[in-house]
């Protein structure tokens, strides 16, 4: 038993973020402004893409791309069940109808077959998930959105390193959006990023992102003069604060550092795992690159006695944090009423979201914490193995 809990997801944060944030505060432009400039060149540069947005969630990444597009009430969406619900949100917020395709069992990856199922002449954008840092099927949803002329917006939020046949995560469709908030690989506490090859698509989110007002409002205050500003569309209050934008670019310089250390604990897992009575995360798909943002067990719920959220009780008890990615969307009250979904409806999503458990992976995680998550996860699954 630990002395003291582990906590899921916990931030990687050093005295060279909090100096940067400091330096930030010190100089007295602290909302947003040439930091948040210098954070979205380095993300574009870093992707490859040629404009890169930064925004205050990947949340309202999705949105924004999605009204970039001129998605409006009657269009559909299709995306995955298997994520989190700000996905299907966006899809709502932006006034289209989210529909659901079913996923690999395995992966927890949408499915282009399923895909091209649900497609309907609403269907406007295909919405794929790249779930816990492992690419989609980017080759064959590529072939469906030529074949029926639909646009692509990626969800990177698990993303940010993952690479597609030597191509970056994010850069396939119109859109990619990404996540900083403060369990992603990369952290600036809140934060999200809409990278694009599409000058015009780059230019709406922008305005759109601080009211509607032209751009680089910002600088209306900086050291240039002051400069009138106008609104020029109905907007939101989406942008993207510089002592935010500090501590990311920080955090950026030890990107490929440690993402290398949880490939390492990753590797002790697998290890460790094999023989127990759940499935390990399948290896990443050929030309890949996957970023390795969650460690997911599947658990063998008919060689066990207990349930996935017994499971998780017992690692708690062990003073061991886990997690669930996801509860399939179709099974949440709301969609359920909304949408008339049933559970039977996505058998794939329903029999992934009972088994599914993400354990601690973090580039802070010691050596004695991944040693006693491999102890606490060894007890329970011998200990309640039928």
């Amino acid at each position: 038993m630990r002395d003291h809990f582990l906590v899921f997801g916990a931030p990687v944060l050093t005295e060279e973020d909090l100096e940067a944030v400091l330096a930030t505060f010190r100089s007295g432009w602290i909302g947003t402004g040439p930091k948040a400039a210098e954070w979205e060149q380095t993300f574009a540069r870093y992707t490859g893409a040629k404009h890169a947005v930064s925004l205050s969630s990947c949340t309202a990444a999705l949105h924004l791309a999605m009204l970039s597009l001129g998605i409006q009430p009657g269009d559909e969406v299709i995306t995955t069940p298997m994520t989190f619900c700000a996905t299907a949100n966006a899809i709502l917020h932006a006034g289209a109808r989210p529909v659901f395709a079913d996923v690999d069992p395995r992966t927890g990856l949408i499915q282009p077959a399923e895909i091209e199922r649900r497609i309907t002449p609403r269907t406007r954008v295909i919405l794929p998930v790249h779930l816990a840092g492992r690419a989609c099927s980017m080759r064959e949803i590529l072939a469906l959105c030529e074949a029926w002329g639909l646009a692509l917006i990626e969800d990177c939020a698990h993303a940010i390193e993952t690479l597609y046949e030597g191509q970056h995560a994010g850069t396939f469709g119109r859109a990619g959006c990404f996540s900083f908030y403060v369990t992603k690989n990369l952290t600036a506490i809140e934060g999200g990023m809409v990278i694009t090859n599409d000058q015009d698509i780059a230019e709406q989110i922008q305005t759109r992102a601080l009211h509607g007002l032209t751009a680089d409002a910002w600088k209306r205050f900086s050291d240039t003069g002051f400069k009138h500003y106008e609104m020029v569309s109905l907007g939101y209050k989406y942008n993207f604060p510089d002592v935010h934008a500090a501590l990311a670019l920080s955090q950026f310089k030890r990107l490929e550092t440690n993402l290398q250390r949880r490939e390492a604990i990753w590797r002790r897992y697998d290890a460790a795992f094999a023989n127990l009575p759940c499935l390990i995360p399948p290896p990443p798909e050929p030309g890949t690159r996957h970023a390795r943002h969650l460690y997911t067990l599947l658990l063998d719920l008919d060689a066990l006695t207990i349930s996935r959220d017994r499971f998780l009780d017992e690692l708690h008890q062990r003073n061991i944090g886990g997690g669930v990615h996801y509860l399939s969307l179709h099974l949440h009250r709301y969609y359920r009423e909304q949408f008339g979904l049933r559970p039977q409806d996505y058998p794939h999503a329903l029999w992934h979201s009972d088994r599914t458990v993400s354990l601690p992976l973090s580039a802070g995680l010691t050596e004695a914490d991944v040693a006693d998550v491999i102890e606490a996860v060894t007890d329970v699954l011998t200990r309640f193995k039928r």
